[in-house]
């Protein structure tokens, strides 16, 4: 684990520092069950390298993250009878980043219609080619 970012909870369980309820352990990622879920079987999944968004993540963490998401995900439905669940990873206080220690919610939906709620408001594409273009330009191997 990276020690240059701010000393957070999930820093913390990873040292074993305070007790979770483990799922999942190796060398890259630590998946657990949330203290305050959204419904029953709520977990995270995070990187043991401690950076705050998901763009700071070096590529061993996050292919060990892809890897481990699906079973993960697979695990959980098997184990709680769930037909859906939301991936949910948010980066940064205005996008309702509360740890800032990279983390994916993984929530299942259940009959009982407890989960994630949100509303989708979208909007229309205006820019498509110009934008496309710009991002396309930032795109690298680091």
């Amino acid at each position: 684990m990276q020690t240059d970012e701010q000393d957070t909870i999930f820093s913390r369980i990873i040292r074993g520092e305070i007790p979770c309820h483990r799922l999942y352990e190796d060398d890259h990622v630590l998946a657990f069950l949330d203290v305050g879920p959204l419904s029953r079987g709520h977990l995270l999944v995070i990187p043991k390298e401690a950076r705050a968004f998901l763009h700071q993540l070096s590529d061993d963490s996050a292919a060990a993250i892809g890897r481990v998401l699906p079973r993960i995900a697979r695990a959980l439905m098997e184990a709680t009878g769930a037909t859906a669940y939301n991936v949910l990873q948010n980066n940064g206080r205005e996008a309702h980043q509360e740890v800032m220690h990279v983390h994916f919610h993984v929530i299942p939906k259940h009959e009982d219609g407890s989960g994630l709620k949100f509303e989708w408001n979208s909007g229309t594409l205006s820019e498509g080619e110009g934008l496309a273009e710009r991002i396309r330009t930032h795109i690298r191997e680091d």
